[in-house]
This record gives structure tokens, C-alpha cells and sequence, in this order.
């Protein structure tokens, strides 16, 4: 079952994550205190609500409770950010991102209740959307339209095998080019390396075989 997401402030960044979340096939409620801009999103979400995220009861009227992911991308008003996190994290949002404008800025959100800070400047919209819809994928690098590096935790039928064993070359399509364990990371990785319930592998391959990876299909 895909996951629900509401978006919470819909300027540039907000836009990009809320249509590509949508494109990946979520659930997506855009909100944003501009008419403008609600009414140019609409045809590429499920759902555009003008209302003031600031305002509880507002919150509450639009059912913010069912979704299961918030994203918070409200712009220069740090105030209204922080006090959106805090309201929606009280309201019962399981995973909470939100965007911050610095590093104190961030380090409140954290406090408050956010899962996960990001950071426009550094952080596409679309890779953040990729990285929050997949179960799989920690951490996404576009090389181009059709090749991708990825973090991806181990499939089940991958522990306690080695690469050789896996030959995931073959059967998936990826190249592992180096795992972490722990706070070490290995980038000689040799073909009888053996895979641990909590390695996290770099891999690099085409977007469809990522994808099948993620699914856990071959």
C-alpha cells in the first residue's frame, strides 16, 4: 500500500516534491495559503487545499490526521515552520520532514519533533520525494535519466551470502561498489564479501533495476 502525503507550503521546492511524489504514485494533498499557487499544482496532485497551516483547526478540517508522512516546506517564515512541526507532530503524523532555512533552524525542528531535516539549497525536490516514497532506498544520486547511484538496505535472501553467491550482477542488474557497516565503509568490495543483516550497499545500475531491487523482484 502506497503511503499518504500532505504537503504543507507549496512554493518551489514543496511544488517539485509534492509532483513527484505524486508521479511515483502517492497519495499527495497539497496545502498552501495561496490561492495562485494551489490552483497551479492542482492537476498534479490528488488533492489542493487553500488553508492558513498555521491554524489548528484548519489542520484538523483537512483530515491532516490520515496521511502518514508530512512534508513541511513552508518558506522564509521560520515561526510558521516551527509552529506547523510542533502542531503536526501533535496531531499524530507518524514521519515528519521538514525544510529548514540554517543549521539553528534545523536543530529546532529536530527538537520539536521532526524525523528529518532537509535543506533546498543542497537537496532536490525530486530526490528527496524518490527517497521518501521507497522503503528500500536511503539515499538516491541521479547520474542521468536512466542510471542511478543508490543506498539500499540488503533484501532478505541477500544475508549471510556472498556477492559471488548473489551474483547480483547478473540477476539484478546492479554493481555493488562499496558497503558500510557500522560507521566503517568499504570500497575494495570483493566478490566474497559477505552481506550482514544491517550493511547498507552502494550500488550503481539502471533506474528500472534499482526499482526492481527496491521491490525486492528480479
Amino acid at each position: 500500500m502506497n503511503k499518504q502525503f500532505v504537503i504543507i507550503g507549496c512554493g518551489r521546492f514543496g511544488s517539485s516534491v509534492a509532483r513527484k511524489l505524486h508521479e511515483l504514485g502517492s497519495e499527495v494533498m497539497a496545502v498552501d495559503s495561496s490561492e495562485e499557487t494551489i490552483q497551479n499544482i492542482a492537476d498534479s496532485v490528488t488533492h489542493a487545499v487553500q488553508a492558513d497551516a498555521t491554524d489548528e483547526n484548519a489542520l484538523k478540517a483537512i483530515g491532516i490526521r490520515n496521511f502518514d508522512v508530512a512534508v513541511i516546506t513552508i518558506g522564509a517564515n521560520i515561526q510558521a515552520s516551527i509552529m506547523v512541526t510542533l502542531m503536526v507532530k501533535e496531531l499524530g503524523i507518524k514521519h515528519i520532514v521538514a525544510k529548514a532555512q540554517n543549521e539553528m533552524h534545523a536543530k529546532v525542528l529536530y527538537k520539536i519533533g521532526a524525523d528529518r531535516v532537509v535543506f533546498p539549497e543542497r537537496e532536490m525536490g525530486v530526490r528527496v520525494a524518490k527517497n521518501l516514497v521507497s522503503n528500500k532506498i536511503l539515499d538516491y544520486i541521479e547520474l542521468s535519466e536512466e542510471y542511478t547511484i543508490a543506498e539500499v538496505t540488503p533484501l532478505k535472501a541477500w544475508i549471510g551470502k556472498s556477492l559471488i553467491e548473489l551474483n547480483v550482477r547478473a540477476q539484478y542488474g546492479i554493481n555493488v561498489i562499496a558497503i558500510k557497516s557500522n560507521e566503517s565503509i568499504n570500497i575494495n568490495v570483493g566478490p566474497e564479501e559477505s552481506i550482514s543483516e544491517h550493511d547498507i550497499l552502494v550500488v550503481i545500475g539502471h533506474n528500472d533495476d534499482i526499482r526492481k531491487v527496491e521491490s525486492g523482484t528480479r
